[in-house]
Order: C-alpha cells, then structure tokens, then sequence
C-alpha cells in the first residue's frame, strides 16, 4: 500500500498518525474507545515532537522561524 498525505479541507496536511486514526473503523466499546484516544494522543505528541525536531535539525533556512511553527502551520488542525 502507498501513503500519500491527503490535505484536508482546511488546507493542512494529514500526518499519518492521524490517517491511520481515521482508518480505524471498528465498533469500540466505551473503555475501548477510552483507551484508544488516549493511545492516539500520545503517539500524535510523539510524531509532533519528531516532526519538530527533523525541522530544527535541518540544516536548510526554510519558510518558517523553527520546527514549532511549521508543525503547526502545515499540520495542526483547528481544535474541534
């Protein structure tokens, strides 16, 4: 299978945490459902911080003042 990043309708791009959040689709019972959010935020904060830390540590002079602003100019979604 091939990932490519689908860009939302808000114009950001997906990070592959949160297009294999949406993949999942199965019936989850509350404590499930609980636990699976959970899950997820963490390994969305873990890919934030790896994706901040690969801009920092690259050596090219981009778009954006640090790693922190482009994480979430090209990735954070609007609090729902």
């Amino acid at each position: 299978m091939r990932f490519t990043a689908r860009i939302n309708k808000n114009n950001m791009k997906q990070t592959a945490v949160e297009w294999l959040k949406k993949r999942i689709r199965v019936e989850l019972t509350y404590e499930q459902d609980i636990l699976f959010e959970e899950l997820f935020e963490q390994a969305k904060a873990m890919e934030k911080e790896q994706i901040v830390n690969a801009y920092n540590d690259c050596e090219w002079t981009g778009d954006h003042e640090d790693g922190e602003q482009y994480y979430n100019e090209t990735y954070k979604q609007q609090e729902q």
